[in-house]
């Protein structure tokens, strides 16, 4: 008899996080991904993750506290606040934080302060986005668990997940299609399938609700259609603050493609190292670290093109993502005020005077736009410049499937969905009007773990019957967390405990429908590299230059990329910047060596002739 489990709907951070802590608790998962490969748009994650009282913090000298953070957001949230989602976010957002670097072995080690945040408490590491880092760390793990142990996790990508299978008012499971052909798995599901800033299909969320932010361009992959949204609604679940959508102020613009739909993200942090925002005349004309949607307005009576400037000091703070930016071409750097002045179309002396008064009001903590912290000052006109044009885009949506605080959602009337939990950027309640920057990786794991936690005793509960459940909960402060094995209906089933949560499970019933052979375990098969390797010079790969025809190099190896430019998590336009050239440097400033020999090894057709 096949082992039930629980089903996850997105393999971004949110729904790892679930599955880790759904195996954590005794339980089994199956993940399903509609896209190629699993991250979603947490690998995309630039600023950090926040934490309040962490050990990073307390190494640093840090006095922030939970009730701090929640203060913070309480602000951000607005007259939207709920309360209890409020208060598990930050509550157990240094936990979280902890997990991450203990469990996975992330490097967490920077603190940075981002906009609305009293305290420094956004995490990243040293090298890479904090929030690939942290997303590849927990899928890769997943997908080892996954091939040691087929039993209890298997992760099955390119599956489009259409419908929700609900019986009298319980969520028992879902139908998906994987090449073309229909599937149905049985058991609780937990919804973690993003938001909808990228939702241009005919049933769009975003122009339903907000049609006039409908020509801007995002930062979300096109994955991001609010599938997890449409599916709930359809069998009774309710909605939260839908027409709350953030505009982030600093989506970059690429000189070569300007009108670009779908942008890169300047990170917040290059704000919170002290970067200042400049109108089309030289001017600083908001608070560069205030609330997402205040430095947005601001943007939007000014006049642009806008620029997001650093100082030497600045850059050299955060210099991998101005490198990593540059290496796109998103980023310039200038040596002197006066070279910059001339790339704006300024005279040198206005650029001069705002350096100026900028430098006063970071002396007297006096500022027209009310900042409070100022970072690496001064600037001064005989300093290096790391430079690049900024415009408002598409980011987050705060709105989503209505929760309580365990993840449970809800219909219309409050009553929970049973069999149903969300988590991540689908889950609508946990920002209120207005999110801050380090959060949304921050919602991933807190209430993905919740979600997971409560997936795995709802499991529980249903297979040996609620008040069962109560009696094993009740005897679990007894058993010292160690697992043990029970036998309910002649079914055996794993428990482990947890003093917060009650029992959870790694449970046994059939499948609906069986598993895609060729999708059963781990990471998706991928075909072997073409045996005729042979040499090419960087003359023969300069030739294969377009999206029908694309060679790139990485570490000394030919990469015939045409048919992989779809699947590219991080989209077509990152590897085509690199047709026909060396990728090499960008290549690792993104990924670990092995990626492409674990992930699209039948990409591989030579090595570079020395």
């Amino acid at each position: 008899m096949a082992s039930p489990h629980v089903i996850i709907i997105g393999g971004g951070l949110a729904g790892l996080s679930a599955a880790h802590t759904v195996l954590e608790r005794g339980g089994n998962v199956i993940l399903l991904d509609k896209n190629s490969f699993l991250g979603g748009n947490s690998t995309k994650a630039t600023s950090g993750i926040n934490g309040a009282g962490t050990a990073t913090q307390r190494k640093l000298n840090i006095p922030d506290t939970s009730e701090i953070f929640y203060e913070d957001s309480a602000k951000s949230a607005r007259d939207l606040i709920v309360p209890p989602l409020t208060k598990v976010l930050t509550y157990q957002s240094g936990s979280a934080v902890e997990w991450i670097q203990e469990k996975f072995q992330v490097d967490l080690s920077l603190v940075a302060r981002l906009g609305g945040h009293s305290q420094p408490r956004t995490h990243r590491g040293k090298e890479m986005f904090p929030g690939m880092t942290i997303t590849y760390a927990l899928m890769e793990t997943l997908e080892d668990i996954a091939n040691a142990q087929p039993n209890r996790a298997k992760v099955i990508k390119k599956a489009d997940v259409k419908k929700l299978i609900s019986e009298n008012g319980k969520v028992v499971g879902v139908e998906y299609v994987r090449d073309g052909k229909t599937y149905k798995e049985s058991g609780p599901v937990i919804i973690a399938t993003g938001g909808y800033a990228a939702d241009f299909t005919e049933t769009s969320l975003l122009k339903k609700y907000r049609p006039e932010l409908w020509d801007l361009p995002t930062t979300n992959g096109d994955h991001c259609t609010g599938d997890g949204i449409k599916m709930t609604l359809a069998i009774g679940g309710n909605t939260l603050h839908m027409e709350k959508v953030q505009v982030h102020p600093t989506g970059l613009v690429d000189p070569n493609e300007p009108d670009a739909k779908v942008k890169f993200l300047a990170a917040e942090a290059l704000r919170g190292v002290g970067g200042l925002l400049l109108d089309a005349n030289g001017h600083r004309f908001c608070d560069e670290l205030g609330h997402r949607d205040y430095v947005t307005g601001m943007m939007w009576k000014n006049k642009g093109p806008f620029r997001l400037v650093l100082n030497g000091k600045g850059g050299k703070e955060i210099e991998w993502h101005c490198k990593h930016y540059m290496g796109r071409g998103l980023m310039k750097h200038f040596k002197g005020a006066d070279s910059l002045a001339k790339e704006m179309g300024i005279s040198v002396k206005t650029l001069e005077e705002t350096f100026t008064k900028y430098n006063e009001i970071a002396r007297t903590k006096k500022d027209p736009f009310g900042k409070k912290f100022f970072h690496n000052v001064p600037f001064v006109p005989d300093d290096e410049f790391w430079v690049a044009i900024v415009t408002p885009v598409l980011h987050f949506t705060m709105g989503g499937v209505q929760i309580d605080e365990y993840s449970n959602v809800l219909t219309g009337n409050g009553q929970k969905l049973p069999g149903l939990f969300a988590c991540g950027e689908v889950a609508g309640g946990v920002h209120g009007a207005n999110r801050l920057g380090g959060s949304s990786l921050l919602g991933c794991v807190v209430y993905g773990r919740v979600a997971g936690a409560t997936a795995a005793s709802y499991l529980l509960e249903e297979l040996s019957g609620n008040s069962a459940a109560r009696r094993i909960g009740g005897i679990a402060g007894h058993l010292g967390g160690a697992p043990i094995s029970i036998s309910v209906g002649g079914v055996n089933i794993a428990l482990s405990f947890d003093g917060a949560s009650g029992a959870s499970a790694a449970s046994a019933g059939p499948q609906t429908e069986p598993l895609p052979t060729e999708a059963n375990t781990g990471p998706e098969p991928k075909g072997e590299p073409k045996k005729q390797q042979k040499e090419y010079t960087l003359a023969d790969v300069a030739k294969h230059n377009t999206d029908k025809d694309c060679w790139v190099v990485v570490n000394g190896q030919v990469l015939d990329a045409t048919n992989f430019l779809k699947d590219h998590p991080g989209g077509k336009k990152a590897i085509m910047l690199y047709a026909g050239r060396d990728a090499t440097e960008e290549f690792n400033m993104l990924h670990k060596p092995e990626v492409v020999a674990k992930y699209a090894p039948e990409t591989i057709i030579g090595t570079l002739k020395k």
